[in-house]
C-alpha cells in the first residue's frame, strides 16, 4: 500500500449523488455492502462526527488514553488515519477504511465514520458498542470544511464561497445536512444510553475538563501526569507539527492550497460571512434548529 503522496495516484474529484436521500459521493458509497455488513464487537469505540468537526482531534485523544502508555510506538510509527480507520471511505490507492478497521490488531479497536446515524451499520447498536459523536458550531463547521474541499482531491470541487454557503443551507455537500446530522445523533443520545455527545468548542475552552468527561464514559482512569501530558499533546498545533496526525503523508490532498489542520479555532468564521451573509444564515438556521435542548456556542 502506497502512502507516499507524491507517489500515489491522485483519484479525480467525484460528483455529488443523492444516496437514500443524504448527498453523498462514490468514495463513500462504493463499498456500501460490506461495510453495512461490518461486524462490530463490544469493545469497539466508534468515533463519529460531520465532517470537520474535531473527528482527528478526538481520535488522538482516544489513541492516547488508550495506548499512550502501552503502545507508544503506535504514536510515531502509524499515522492516525491508520490507527482509527475511516469505515467507509474506499479511494483507489489507500486500503478501504473497512478493510483497515477490520484487521486493527487493538482492543478496543477505534473507528471513525462521517455517516449519518441511519447509516452507521447495525452491528455496532447489536453489540451496544460505545460511541463519541462530537458537534462543532455550524458557522465554523462550514469555513472548514470550505478549505477542506478546496484542498481535498476527493471531494467535489468547492467553489466559490457564497455558493458553498449556499449548497450547505440546502444540505448538498458530502454527508448531507449538517443539521440533519447533528440533529439526528442528538435525538439518538436520548434512546442509547452509550452515547457520548461533546461539542468542539466545549473542547478548546477546556480540553482537560473534556478528557475528564471522556474518560468518565469510557470507564478509564488517569493519573495526573498523564492526563498533562495527554492534554499538552493533543493541543492544536502540536497536532498540526506532528507528521502521525496532521495527514501530510495521505495521498489525495494538496498541501500547497491549505492545510489538513488549519486554525482549530472558535469564531474563525467570522473571517469569512459578511454581516449580511451572517445575519441570513441565522434566519434559516433557527428555522431548522427547533430542539431546544441543543445549543451550539459559535464564540467562546
Amino acid at each position: 500500500m502506497s502512502l507516499d503522496p507524491e507517489k500515489a495516484a491522485v483519484p479525480s474529484r467525484p460528483e455529488l449523488l443523492d444516496f437514500h436521500g443524504v448527498s453523498m459521493t462514490h468514495y463513500f458509497t462504493d463499498n456500501w455492502e460490506n461495510i453495512q455488513n461490518f461486524q462490530a464487537r463490544p469493545d469497539d469505540v466508534l468515533i463519529a462526527t460531520y465532517p470537520k468537526a474535531g473527528t482527528t482531534w478526538v481520535s488522538y485523544i482516544l489513541d492516547l488514553l488508550y495506548f499512550g502508555k502501552t503502545a507508544p510506538e503506535r504514536q510515531t510509527s502509524i499515522p492516525i488515519y491508520q490507527r482509527v480507520p475511516f469505515l467507509e471511505i474506499a479511494i483507489p490507492s489507500i486500503e478501504p477504511g473497512k478493510d483497515l478497521a477490520d484487521k486493527l490488531p487493538t482492543s478496543p479497536r477505534l473507528i471513525k465514520t462521517h455517516f449519518p446515524v441511519q447509516f452507521v451499520p447495525k452491528s455496532f447498536w447489536e453489540q451496544n458498542c460505545r460511541m463519541i459523536y462530537v458537534a462543532r458550531n455550524a458557522k465554523d463547521n462550514i469555513v472548514s470544511f470550505f478549505h477542506f474541499d478546496q484542498m481535498t482531491m476527493i471531494q467535489p470541487e468547492a467553489g466559490d464561497w457564497t455558493s458553498y454557503l449556499q449548497r450547505f443551507k440546502e444540505g448538498k455537500l458530502v454527508f448531507g445536512s449538517w443539521y440533519d446530522h447533528v440533529n439526528d445523533w442528538w435525538k439518538k443520545k436520548q434512546t442509547y444510553s452509550n452515547l457520548h455527545y461533546m461539542f468542539f468548542e466545549d473542547l478548546v475552552e477546556d480540553t482537560g475538563r473534556e478528557i475528564d468527561k471522556l474518560c468518565c464514559f469510557l470507564g478509564l482512569s488517569l493519573s495526573a501526569e498523564d492526563k498533562k501530558q495527554i492534554t499538552g499533546g493533543v493541543q492544536f498545533d502540536n497536532m498540526k507539527k506532528n507528521k502521525m496526525t496532521n495527514y501530510s503523508t495521505f495521498p489525495a490532498m494538496d498541501f500547497k492550497i491549505s492545510t489538513f489542520m488549519r486554525k482549530g479555532k472558535v469564531g474563525d468564521w467570522k473571517n469569512h460571512f459578511t454581516v449580511a451573509q451572517s445575519e441570513e444564515f441565522d434566519d434559516d438556521y433557527k428555522k431548522k434548529m427547533k430542539d431546544p435542548t441543543l445549543n451550539f456556542r459559535s464564540e467562546i
